[in-house]
């Protein structure tokens, strides 16, 4: 069985047992969440699909870790005018596993 949820204004395509690294969620470490924005359920001829969402469904994922990305290099240059700045950035994350697809 597989799922289509939204979260972090994007869309993740899961199943269970997935590990995905989500917009950062405002949880701890071993929290439960729930997704309730399910936009399809892909179960071979039992497909569902919501307009916008499917009513009744819900993912279920546990918290692992919450981090940091990589970090990035924002460099700004500007020709002619001898002005240069550069400044890094590292995304904040959420490492999720699936635990149940329910509708």
């Amino acid at each position: 069985m597989q799922a289509v949820i939204i979260t972090g204004g994007k869309q993740y395509n899961v199943k269970e047992g997935d590990v995905l690294y989500i917009e950062k969620l405002n949880a701890e470490a071993d929290q439960t969440v729930t997704f309730d924005q399910v936009l399809a359920i892909v179960d071979g001829a039992d497909s569902k699909f919501g307009a916008p969402v499917v009513e009744g469904a819900t993912v279920t994922g546990k918290v692992l870790k919450n981090g940091k990305g990589k970090k990035i290099l924002v460099f700004k240059y500007r020709p002619k005018k001898d002005s240069k700045s550069a400044q890094g950035h590292r995304q904040p994350y959420t490492k999720v596993q699936i635990e149940k697809i329910s509708v």
